[in-house]
């Protein structure tokens, strides 16, 4: 339970800093790609932000899905 709860506070973490990427405005953030509204839309740096949110979100799955050590595991290092 810790597991998750630790993976769910984290990915919370990682899907804000990535919605703050991806709504702010950079230097580089490179030709629009789709319109969305007007003049907003995804650009060619929003990708690499978005890929960047996947990857996380996916260790953080996996990480909380990994079979936990067992008091035995430890002892043998």
């Amino acid at each position: 339970m810790l597991r998750w709860s630790c993976a769910l506070a984290a990915g919370a973490v990682v899907s804000g800093f990535a919605a703050l990427l991806v709504t702010g405005e950079y230097r580089n953030e490179g030709p629009v790609l789709l319109t969305l509204i007007g003049d907003h839309g995804v650009h060619a740096g929003d990708l690499f932000v978005l890929a960047g949110w996947a990857v996380a979100v996916l260790a953080l799955v996996v990480l909380a899905v990994a079979p936990g050590r067992t008091p035995g595991d430890r002892s043998r290092g």
